[in-house]
């Protein structure tokens, strides 16, 4: 599965950096996130429970930092394990474009693959669900770092 998307955030793109940096922070923001842990500048542990379809999984896993360019841009790239319910490993480039002093636009491209009873879902259902979580994900990271709820026009677009 591929997916790129870009959301406008009411935010200096060096207050999006540190947030996107911060556990405390992406633990909030992540749908389903029990526990995010910082092991090191470039890696965290992590457990997500999810839902996929009829599937529903808790998937533990490391999530590492790679192409780290402060405060303009990384690489994420993970794998997490869901026991009987399969895998989930993937990645991610992000980029934060400044827009003013106040607003930064996040781009991301992501890579993902399942394997598994999830893989056996079919690649809608899974699609369909990646993008839901992102938006989510999206929806609250800019709440928390704009300190409030994203306005009635603001954008988040997922690209297949």
């Amino acid at each position: 599965m591929d997916m790129t998307g870009e959301t406008m955030l009411g935010a200096s793109r060096e207050k999006v950096w540190a947030a996107l940096n911060d556990p405390a922070v992406l633990k909030d923001a992540i749908p389903g996130c029990e526990a995010l842990d910082k092991v090191s500048d470039t890696q965290f542990t992590a457990t997500v429970v999810t839902k996929v379809g009829p599937i529903k999984a808790r998937f533990s896993g490391k999530v590492l930092l790679t192409d780290i360019v402060a405060p303009v841009s990384y690489t994420i790239s993970g794998e997490g394990q869901g026991g009987i319910a399969g895998f989930a490993r993937g990645g991610a480039d992000v980029s934060l474009h400044a827009v003013d002093s106040d607003n930064t636009v996040l781009r991301y491209v992501v890579k993902a693959q399942v394997g598994g009873k999830i893989a056996q879902l079919g690649a809608r259902l899974i699609d369909a669900t990646a993008r839901k979580l992102a938006g989510q994900f999206f929806e609250r990271f800019s709440e928390i770092v704009s300190g409030h709820a994203p306005a009635a026009g603001a954008s988040h677009e997922v690209v297949e």
